[in-house]
């Protein structure tokens, strides 16, 4: 059991709310899938165009590659797993399509619905942090197995607020709730995000869910396999 009296919770998503299955077998093989013909449908949209320097600069390419570079550019970001912002909000948009059509359907292990709704019927303010696009997530919650759960979150956190693994990006996040650090739990499986967050003063916790990796990191973190564990 994990005892917490703070005033907000903020989770990570992949390996945290969601399997790691469901993120890398699922999402991530519905962008590769789509990326090219998602670009040639939407290459004259300005949100599409605004991103694609930033996208092409992370991969490495000219920023005038054609549509079909930048879609090999971003499928091998993908395969890297590289935490870029531009391909975040390009994956953001492919998988809208996807949930709004109900071809993608987001997965949550079971104890989340539950915890999410008696948190926040409890005053806690809940909250998101992702490496994920902020519109991924609202996009991701909005259609899980288990209905619309953006109900109970309050807001949402991507990498323009800074990388997860910088203390910094834990008190930006802080002051936005208007919270003080120590008044916060994150909950990640990641141990070197847990520890930035450690280091800027929030509690924290270990998800240990089906099929997560080995944590890493510096700190110990007090594990909990369901959020069914926090004790408020």
């Amino acid at each position: 059991m994990i005892f917490f009296a703070g005033r907000g919770i903020l989770l990570d998503v992949e390996g945290t709310t969601s399997s790691i299955s469901f993120v890398y077998d699922v999402l991530f093989a519905f962008a590769r899938e789509h990326v090219a013909d998602f670009l040639t449908r939407h290459s004259g949209a300005p949100a599409v165009l605004s991103l694609l320097p930033a996208l092409a600069a992370d991969a490495g390419i000219p920023p005038t590659s054609d549509g079909v570079q930048l879609a090999l550019a971003a499928i091998d970001l993908m395969n890297r797993d590289v935490k870029s912002t531009p391909l975040k909000a390009l994956q953001g948009m492919i998988w809208r399509e996807g949930f709004e059509s109900g071809e993608l359907v987001a997965h949550t292990f079971d104890d989340v619905p539950e915890a999410l709704e008696l948190w926040a019927s409890s005053g806690l303010d809940v909250r998101i942090y992702s490496s994920g696009s902020v519109q991924a997530q609202k996009l991701f919650f909005g259609h899980t197995a288990h209905g619309d759960l953006t109900e109970h979150l309050r807001g949402y956190y991507d990498t323009t607020t800074g990388p997860k693994r910088d203390p910094v990006s834990y008190e930006k996040i802080a002051a936005d709730m208007g919270l003080e650090p120590r008044q916060i739990l994150f909950v990640s499986d990641i141990g070197e995000e847990l520890d930035a967050a450690r280091q800027a003063g929030m509690a924290t916790a270990l998800a240990e869910r089906p099929g997560n990796r080995p944590a890493g990191g510096l700190f110990e973190h007090e594990a909990l396999q369901s959020f069914a564990d926090i004790v408020f």
